[in-house]
């Protein structure tokens, strides 16, 4: 039987691919009783942690009701359904944690622009 630590070694193939400053919107598998059921939570990633590993993990924040939520999510997590990108930011940096600080406006995070082809010139 394989040890753990060469079983954590192993690389990462596929799954979510999210980045810092990207709004995401994962959908997690919740138990409540003896019913499972599938609830969204979306936020600002503030964080990675070894994301090319499969212990690798990632930080999302958002803000219900006034109040700061923060939850960290494992890549190869089982509870995991899904992982939709919503928006693209564009951040200077790889930890965000300086948002915990800032309120409304100023904690807005810039879209990412993705640039186009060029159009085919027309003859």
């Amino acid at each position: 039987m394989p040890e753990l630590h060469e079983v954590l070694d192993g690389r990462r193939i596929g799954g979510p691919s999210v980045e810092v400053g990207d709004t995401v919107r994962v959908h997690v598998k919740v138990v409540e009783g003896g019913k499972e059921r599938v609830q969204a939570f979306e936020g600002v990633v503030i964080g990675l942690h070894r994301p090319e590993r499969l212990d690798g993990t990632f930080r999302v924040r958002r803000v219900t009701h006034g109040i700061g939520v923060e939850r960290t999510f494992m890549f190869a997590s089982p509870r995991i359904d899904k992982v939709d990108v919503v928006r693209h930011g564009q951040v200077r940096r790889a930890k965000l944690y300086y948002l915990r600080k800032l309120t409304g406006k100023a904690a807005r995070i810039r879209e990412r622009r993705t640039t186009r082809a060029p159009a085919a010139a027309k003859s």
